[in-house]
Parts: structure tokens; sequence; C-alpha cells
């Protein structure tokens, strides 16, 4: 519900510039994809220290 609520607020376009790509897309859908990627980048990350933390504990 909050999240509707956000994106109903927020719907002005705002430019975009990310590497060789420009765009406008509305403010909210900007903020969820950064925010997806983020969280995607960040579960990556976790995952490999993860792994790398179990091959450490069965060597011990």
């Amino acid at each position: 519900m909050v999240l509707i609520v956000f994106m109903l607020q927020n719907t002005r376009k705002v430019e975009v510039t990310f590497l060789w790509m420009h765009g406008s897309v509305p403010l909210a859908l900007a903020l969820t994809i950064a925010a997806t990627g983020f969280g995607i980048a960040t579960a990556a990350f976790a995952t490999a220290r993860i792994a790398q933390l179990r091959r450490l504990s069965r060597r011990r």
C-alpha cells in the first residue's frame, strides 16, 4: 500500500544519465529501479561472502 502511494505521489519526470544511456523516466520508477539494483548487488556480495566464510570454516 505504501509503495502504491509513493509511486502515485512521485510521477514527475526526471532526467536520468547512466554510462552512455540518457532518458527521462518518472521519479518513482527511477528510484524503484535503483533500489532493486542495489538489493540485487547486496544479495550477490552477501552470497559470495557467506560462501567464503563457509569454505574457511570447513578448513578449520
